[in-house]
């Protein structure tokens, strides 16, 4: 379900119809959570088409495709109900359609299914998949480097598949974007001729920041000696970092300014980060109404990224609330941030460790750093042009 977590189609959505365009959206719902964002995006939206995905549903998916090629990550979100009523919302607006936009490699079996039916019903609708990341590319990392022997194990699973996959889906659609540089170039490298992804294919569109929403708190009092991570806390990449930070990167951090408060702050904490919180200098929050209240209070934004591909959306919203962020080449390798100008880069415990205490001891570093990194986001990550790129393929690319 678009929203304000997953922000990347729920921004292009708002933005779209800002622009005037009309959109119609199908999704799937899990949670009650979900129904309340549902009726937020019909308030905008010109049609939504809406379908319940029972846990059981997407398991189910799993099991089936086990002795298949198919990467479970493609089968996860299969609902039939939903496929159905796109096609008879397809049939009966082809005129006005101008392209379909399908999300992440869990919405690309939609993608294949909608191919099937415009080939079939003769209609010539482009389909742009937006891939976000290379997924094989970050399976690659998990399986190498992820904390979690069962999430290493399922990725090398899927490994193998997802590459199989990422390449077929490349070449079946009409376009495809990603959110990087680096992403493009795991996905030209997948393939081989006469069944390489020609390069024209894959189109780089960033990752914004709602600039409007996420902004420095004017006459705020920063909390002295405090950081804070963010994200999402039962994804596995951002396990990795935050048992990273806190298992390696801390102590160096501690052992010189004992004081120095941690915030982890993200939803559906995994069990091994909340027991994080038997230190009393770290503070778990589970689930928060408003990130921002955390991001605009701490003295410093960490990001040590273990492995991840795309985008660090944590990152670009720390930069946007103009508090210095301390990260790793990874992160960098998606922005075209200078690093000891825009943020901070580490990449060993005892760099992070550096970085970190010499912006706590400088007040004028900290405010130098926040304010460049605000002036970045502004100049490459308006979700405004962001999305009036997107249109531009659209138009390019419809018939």
């Amino acid at each position: 379900m678009p929203n304000l977590v997953r922000v990347r189609p729920y921004q292009l959505i708002r933005n779209l119809v800002a622009d005037g365009h009309r959109v119609i959206l199908g999704t799937l719902w899990s949670e009650a959570k979900d129904l309340e964002d549902l009726e937020e995006l019909k308030k905008i939206c010109d049609q939504v088409i809406a379908f319940r995905l029972p846990r059981e549903r997407s398991l189910a998916n799993c099991i089936l495709a086990l002795p298949t090629q198919k990467p479970l990550q493609y089968v996860y979100c299969w609902e039939p109900h939903l496929e159905h009523a796109l096609e008879q919302v397809i049939l009966q607006n082809a005129k006005s359609i101008d392209a379909i936009h399908v999300e992440h490699l869990r919405g690309a079996i939609y993608g294949c299914k909608l191919k099937s039916f415009l080939e079939r019903q003769r209609l010539d609708i482009p389909i742009v998949w937006d891939s976000v990341d290379s997924i094989s590319y970050l399976f690659k990392q998990s399986a190498q480097q992820s904390r979690q022997i069962s999430k290493r194990w399922l990725t090398q699973f899927e490994l193998r598949r997802t590459e199989i996959y990422e390449h077929h889906l490349a070449n079946r659609f009409e376009h495809v974007l990603v959110t990087s540089a680096v992403d493009r170039d795991v996905f030209l490298s997948l393939g081989q001729e006469p069944k390489a992804i020609p390069k024209e294919r894959i189109t780089i569109l960033p990752n914004g920041v709602d600039l409007e929403y996420f902004h420095p708190m004017e006459g705020n009092t920063r909390e002295p000696a405090t950081l804070v991570v963010s994200g999402k806390m039962s994804y596995h990449a951002n396990i990795s970092m935050t048992l990273y930070l806190v298992n390696e990167i801390m102590p160096l951090v501690w052992e010189k300014r004992p004081e120095v408060k941690l915030w982890i702050v993200g939803k559906d904490p995994a069990r091994e980060i909340v027991k994080l919180a038997e230190n009393r200098l770290i503070n778990v929050t589970g689930t928060v109404l408003d990130l921002r209240q955390y991001l605009q209070s701490a003295t410093i934004a960490v990001a040590p990224i273990v492995y991840g591909a795309g985008i660090q959306n944590k990152v670009l919203e720390a930069m946007a609330c103009a508090t210095p962020v301390v990260t790793s080449p990874q992160a960098l390798l998606a922005l075209d941030a200078v690093a000891e100008r825009d943020l901070e880069r580490a990449d060993t415990p005892i760099e992070y460790a550096e970085k970190i205490l010499q912006l706590l001891a400088s007040t004028d570093r900290q405010q130098r750093i926040g304010s460049a990194g605000r002036a970045y986001v502004e100049s490459h990550h308006q979700w405004r042009s962001i999305t009036m790129n997107l249109v531009t393929l659209y138009h390019f690319r419809s018939r």
